[in-house]
């Protein structure tokens, strides 16, 4: 096949039209050309390709299994310009047509999904990938460029990222209603002994910030059942436990849990959150777009907090 020109992609647009319209007549008169234009690109066209389009049976036009064929792959290109349109769109916006993003399990349950909204809503073409991993994991995929930004637990050291904090929460206590620690304004560790608590599942038991803490005070608790972060509130809610989370996983875990009640919890335990990326992100108007709306984001959870 000779080499693709503006010529030859107006003979594919014509043959598109005439594979639709089954005739050269009306497809002449959808494109607002002559017929015998019509036939002239067409044998101009079959030359070039080297294949018959269309069989001529008594001024009939019968189309070839070839034409089906390019005209398949026709529709397919018109696809891909499309997304191309877009992405150019999306560059035009945001400085990036795609963006891939990783975070920790407990940011990923409505916090960083109501920013991908957020950005979502301001440009529909963009293309989004959303990674749950652990924060390590995250460091990784972003180190590697497996990711262009992650979500991670604080502290984090890198050689190659940029790490911005973001924000620090204070633990609550989450309890099924009813509980007897349910009626207190604030539960303290102490509060915990004979407790059964219900925690997230961990490399090392040992690196559990709130078995870290129940030992430090020497609380005895009754017993523990780990589990993965999102299934937590749910354990609670049946009363298999009480925990110890971080208000941000808590609130995005609470609406179908209304047999709950958060409490403040003491001393004071300490989550700390932030974003990474590679140096070449840091000018990205996306990034600029996340940060105004995780701050308004915040906002809404302290306020909601308050509430309660």
């Amino acid at each position: 096949m000779a080499d693709v020109t503006i010529h030859s992609l107006k003979a594919l647009a014509i043959f598109k039209t005439l594979f639709e319209a089954g005739t050269a007549s009306q497809a002449a008169r959808t494109l607002g050309i002559t017929q015998s234009g019509v036939s002239r690109s067409l044998a101009q066209l079959e030359e070039n390709l080297g294949i018959q389009l269309f069989l001529r049976e008594k001024n009939r036009l019968l189309a070839t299994p070839e034409a089906r064929e390019l005209y398949d792959e026709i529709l397919r290109l018109m696809g891909n310009i499309e997304e191309l349109r877009h992405s150019v769109l999306a560059l035009k916006e945001f400085g990036t047509s795609r963006l891939r993003i990783a975070v920790i399990p407990g940011l990923s349950f409505g916090f960083v999904p109501k920013l991908v909204a957020s950005l979502l809503e301001e440009n529909r073409q963009f293309s989004i990938s959303l990674d749950m991993m652990s924060s390590h994991e995250v460091q990784l995929a972003v180190e590697s460029s497996h990711a262009d930004i992650g979500f991670v637990t604080l502290p984090v050291t890198s050689r190659v990222l940029r790490v911005e904090p973001w924000f620090t929460t204070e633990a609550v206590c989450l309890l099924p209603h009813g509980h007897p620690l349910a009626e207190q304004v604030c539960v303290d560790v102490q509060d915990l002994r004979g407790q059964h608590l219900v925690i997230s599942n961990q490399p090392s038991i040992s690196t559990n910030p709130l078995l870290e803490l129940t030992s430090r005070h020497r609380v005895q608790i009754a017993g523990k059942t780990e589990a993965n972060i999102g299934t937590i509130t749910a354990l609670v809610a049946n009363h298999v436990g009480i925990t110890v989370m971080n208000p941000i996983t808590a609130r995005d875990q609470l609406v179908p849990h209304d047999g709950l009640v958060m409490r403040p919890f003491s001393p004071a335990m300490t989550f700390s959150f932030g974003l990474v990326y590679r140096d070449n992100w840091k000018q990205a108007r996306a990034l600029d777009f996340l940060r105004q709306r995780g701050r308004a984001l915040l906002e809404g959870y302290d306020a909601e907090y308050q509430g309660r």
